[in-house]
């Protein structure tokens, strides 16, 4: 009750400058998007740092150490570094598409978060009745992505970097979408609480009665991210750096959020569709349980 008591002062502060439909349909969204998008950029910027540190401990290095204690202010040095860099167009690029390509990219990836319930009520931006199939819709957007900055490059290397990435991407979300069939089937609906819903009334999470359909999810997913032994879109050896070969500066590392982002959204739909989500098994299922017990404990904002 405590935790969350800003929440409710928050609300008040609120009403006292628009009514209680803004706040709910304008207001009370935007500081949802907000929060979500500034919890995953932090979280983009420091797996990368994680990365570069494990990577670093097994092959006996340090890894980042110079810029802050242990070389934690890296990815902030990274990040400014490349917003300082200049930004190179190949002269005979396709300069629309090669433009917004990055964009689409990292636009899919965080788009899914919307419909992601961290809690009951009022702990999801956007609980549409078609949860799943809008992930799942969004996340295959960023397919286009890669194929479009690879031709829009107008260079083999970025082409057929481009292309044996979409193949890839394009095998793997037909193996995830196939895995998620029997999660369907069983909880009825393709909405994501009502699939955390299912868990918590059957006392069960589903990756202990749809084991073969988390494997294969995971799979996917690992493909899906480009995470070993996946990591074939980049192919250093092979295709210099493979779809975005011809990008710099903010655009490049534009693709390394999107993947990593993704990450984060594989996780956050593993941990919904297989580990009952928000809700904590062989508790009381109501707006108490889980997680819920600590974004749900005070009033809801939209109960004005």
């Amino acid at each position: 009750m405590l935790l969350l008591a800003p929440v409710d002062v928050l609300n008040e502060l609120l009403l006292k400058f628009f009514s209680a439909d803004t706040i709910k349909y304008f207001i009370w969204p935007l500081i949802q998007i907000g929060l979500v998008v500034t919890l995953v950029a932090l979280w983009v910027a420091y797996a990368t740092y994680l990365e570069r540190k494990i990577s670093a401990f097994i092959q006996a290095r340090l890894g980042p150490m110079r810029v802050g204690p242990w070389g934690l202010l890296q990815p902030i040095a990274d990040g400014l570094k490349l917003l300082t860099k200049e930004d190179f167009i190949p002269e005979k690029a396709d300069r629309w598409i090669f433009f917004f390509a990055p964009y689409i990219a990292v636009a899919s990836a965080f788009i899914v978060f919307s419909v992601i319930p961290f809690g009951p009520d009022w702990a999801v931006i956007a609980d549409v009745n078609i949860g799943l199939l809008l992930v799942l819709a969004v996340s295959s957007v960023g397919v286009l992505a890669l194929i479009l900055a690879g031709w829009s490059s107008n260079s083999k290397y970025a082409l057929l970097g481009g292309l044996r990435s979409s193949a890839q991407m394009v095998s793997y979300e037909i193996a995830m979408g196939m895995s998620l069939i029997p999660v369907l089937l069983l909880a009825g609906n393709v909405t994501l609480n009502d699939i955390i819903d299912q868990q918590a009334n059957m006392h069960i999470w589903n990756v202990l009665t749809l084991t073969i359909s988390f494997f294969i999810f995971t799979v996917a997913a690992f493909a899906e991210t480009n995470r070993l032994p996946f990591d074939l879109p980049e192919a250093e050896s092979e295709l210099i750096a493979g779809y975005h070969t011809e990008y710099s500066a903010m655009k490049f590392s534009m693709f390394p959020i999107s993947e990593y982002a993704n990450m984060a959204t594989s996780s956050a739909l593993m941990a919904t569709l297989f580990f009952g989500g928000w809700d904590i098994p062989f508790t009381k299922q109501d707006n108490t349980s889980g997680v819920g017990f600590l974004l749900c404990s005070c009033r809801s904002p939209f109960s004005w």
